[in-house]
């Protein structure tokens, strides 16, 4: 009988079991604000997992020298202070993705798959696994992030890696007519209620 190993399990959790999104439905703001276009989705799941990764570290280092009656506040002075270096690293090297994101980007600080994690596993956890538990979440988000974006984007503009004309890739001729409403707000209602029901089939089938 093969051992048990907690770090596939922490792992996996978050990309499937435990998907953000597609299992949890958090962070339901950006999952809908940004997605638009693949490229936005993809920065926003990426800055949402060096977060999640950095501040599960941090918190399981510190959980023990954190006071019970104060941890939430402490929970988020950490996450904020993780949020302020990638907004910071974006607006260096990324301008253009830093400004497409917009308020999303400082949002991150109360979106609750970064508190939640800290709460429910970085609080309790060792730092290892916590680490791990920070991956499987981030990949899980930003795989969720980056099929809604690549639906609505295809759907909407016929279009990969767009706005930007220059980068972005033509699927489709001239004949091609997008269909708009995926690029606007109800579009991204649509697009993640039929990729929840896509999921849930799955899952089922799959007996995840």
């Amino acid at each position: 009988m093969a051992e048990h190993n907690p770090y596939v399990d922490d792992l996996s959790r978050g990309i499937i079991r435990e998907n953000p999104v597609f299992r949890l439905l958090l962070g339901m703001c950006p999952v809908l604000g940004v997605t638009a276009y693949f490229i936005n989705g993809l920065g926003m799941g990426l800055a949402t997992t060096a977060v999640v990764i950095a501040s599960n570290v941090v918190i399981a280092s510190l959980k023990n020298y954190i006071p019970a009656q104060v941890r939430i506040p402490c929970f988020i002075v950490v996450i904020a202070t993780f949020v302020t270096m990638v907004e910071m690293v974006l607006q260096a090297f990324q301008p253009a993705l830093y400004e497409a994101l917009g308020v999303f980007v400082p949002l991150i600080v109360v979106n609750c798959v970064i508190l939640g994690r800290a709460e429910a596993f970085a609080s309790k956890k060792p730092v290892l696994r916590s680490l791990v538990d920070g991956v499987g979440v981030g990949i899980g988000f930003t795989l969720a992030l980056g099929i809604l974006a690549l639906v609505r984007e295809v759907a909407g503009q016929g279009t990969i890696m767009g706005p930007d004309p220059e980068s972005a890739i033509l699927l489709f001729g001239e004949g091609f007519e997008p269909m708009g409403l995926f690029g606007q707000p109800p579009g991204a209602f649509i697009a993640l209620g039929l990729l929840l029901g896509l999921a849930n089939v799955l899952f089922k089938k799959l007996n995840i």
